[in-house]
C-alpha cells in the first residue's frame, strides 16, 4: 500500500492516487497516524495539483466511515440542503430558511452544518439565535426528523475524528479538500441533496462524486454572481444527477417568473440579523429575501422529488410560505429540540 511518503511525491509530480491508496491514506490521516507535517504537506500537494473526482470520493467515504451516523427514516423526498461556504457574498442563512420551507411542502430535511468560517453566520449560529437545540445526539436527530421532518446535525458532534486535522487545518489558513467534503458526508446518508458551491469548477466536480458515491436525485449550484445558491442576482450553473445520469446547465430567475434583482440588500453582519433575515421571509414579507428563499426551497423541493420540476417547487414553496406551514415548522422545531436539554 501507498506510503505517505510516496503519496506526497506523487502530488508533486501531478499524478493521481488511485481510490484504493486514497482511502487508505485519509484512514491513516483521520486516525492521527501520520504526523501533522506530512498531513499538511499531502493536503497542500492536493490542492495544488488539483484533487481530481476520484480522490474526492475515496476521502468523502472515508469520512463517511468514521462519523456518527443518524438512522434516518426511510423517506423518497428525504433531502439534504447545503452549501459548502467560502462563498464571500456573507448573505442570511439561505439554506437554512429554505428547510423550514422545504418541510412545510412535505419533504424530510436532514441539514448537515457548521458555525459560520467565512460568512458572518453559519447556520449552527443561526438556528441557535433563533432558539433551536443543536447540541443533538444522532438518535434524538433521528427522532427529530421522524416526528418534525427536520434534521440539523451539528458538523462537529458527528465527525469526532476531524479533531486530528482541526489544527493543521486552522494554522493552514488556505482552502484545502477538507473545504468540499463537509456536504459530501451527511451523517444521514439523505440520497437526495441540493448543493451550493463557492467556484464554478465544483458544480461539475461535485455532482460526479455524488454520482460515484451512490447519491439519487442531486443539484449542485454555482450562482454566476458569486453565491453558492440559486441566485436571483445572475444565471445560476447547475450540475444534476438524475437517473444515473449527470446533465449541466443553467438556469435564469426569469424563467419561473421571477425578477433579476441584486443580491446586496440579502448581506448580513451577523447571526442576530440573519435571523431577522430567514423570519421576515418565512412570515411572508414581501422582498428578495422571500423570494430567494422560494427560489432555493422550490429547487430543493424538485431535488427531493417532491416537485416535477423546479417551477412546480417553487410554486409549492410560496405555498409553505403563505399558508403558515414554513414558520409552523420552524416553531415545531424549535419547540422539539428544546425538550433534550439537559
Amino acid at each position: 500500500m501507498i506510503t505517505p511518503q510516496e503519496a506526497l511525491q506523487r502530488t508533486i509530480e501531478h499524478r493521481e492516487i488511485f481510490h484504493d491508496e486514497m482511502l487508505h491514506l485519509m484512514r491513516l490521516i483521520m486516525k492521527g497516524e501520520i504526523s501533522p507535517v506530512m498531513s499538511a504537506a499531502i493536503i497542500t500537494g492536493l490542492r495544488v495539483k488539483k484533487e481530481t473526482i476520484g480522490e474526492i470520493a475515496a476521502a468523502a467515504q472515508v469520512m463517511r466511515e468514521f462519523a456518527n451516523h443518524v438512522d434516518a427514516p426511510a423517506d423518497e423526498h428525504f433531502v439534504d440542503i447545503v452549501g459548502t461556504g467560502g462563498d464571500v457574498s456573507h448573505t442570511f442563512n439561505i439554506s437554512t430558511a429554505s428547510m423550514f420551507v422545504a418541510a412545510g411542502a412535505g419533504a424530510k430535511v436532514a441539514k448537515h452544518g457548521n458555525r459560520g468560517v467565512s460568512s458572518k453566520s453559519g447556520s449552527a449560529d443561526v438556528l441557535e439565535a433563533l432558539g433551536v437545540n443543536i447540541m443533538l445526539s444522532p438518535e434524538q436527530v433521528a427522532e427529530c426528523l421522524r416526528e418534525v421532518g427536520i434534521g440539523f446535525m451539528f458538523a462537529p458532534n458527528h465527525h469526532p475524528a476531524m479533531k486530528n486535522v482541526a489544527a493543521i487545518r486552522k494554522e493552514m489558513g488556505v482552502r484545502t479538500i477538507f473545504n468540499i467534503l463537509g456536504p459530501l458526508t451527511n451523517p444521514a446518508g439523505a440520497p437526495n441533496q441540493l448543493m451550493g458551491v463557492f467556484h464554478p469548477d465544483l458544480v461539475g466536480i461535485q455532482v460526479r462524486v455524488m454520482q460515484r458515491l451512490g447519491a439519487e436525485h442531486v443539484l449542485v449550484v454555482y450562482g454566476k454572481d458569486g453565491m453558492d445558491e440559486v441566485s436571483l442576482g445572475a444565471s445560476t450553473v447547475v450540475g444534476e444527477l438524475k437517473d444515473g445520469k449527470v446533465t449541466e446547465y443553467e438556469i435564469h430567475p426569469e424563467d419561473f417568473g421571477l425578477q433579476m434583482v441584486s443580491n446586496r440588500s440579502l448581506k448580513v453582519g451577523s447571526a442576530e440579523e440573519s435571523k431577522a433575515m430567514l423570519l421576515e421571509a418565512l412570515d411572508d414579507k414581501a422582498g428578495t429575501a422571500r423570494e430567494i428563499v422560494a427560489l432555493n426551497a422550490g429547487t430543493a423541493l424538485y431535488a427531493a422529488n417532491r416537485a416535477a420540476s423546479i417551477g412546480d417547487g417553487i410554486r409549492m414553496a410560496r405555498e409553505s410560505i403563505t399558508s403558515g406551514a414554513a414558520r409552523a415548522k420552524l416553531d415545531e422545531f424549535v419547540t422539539f429540540t428544546q425538550r433534550f436539554k439537559s
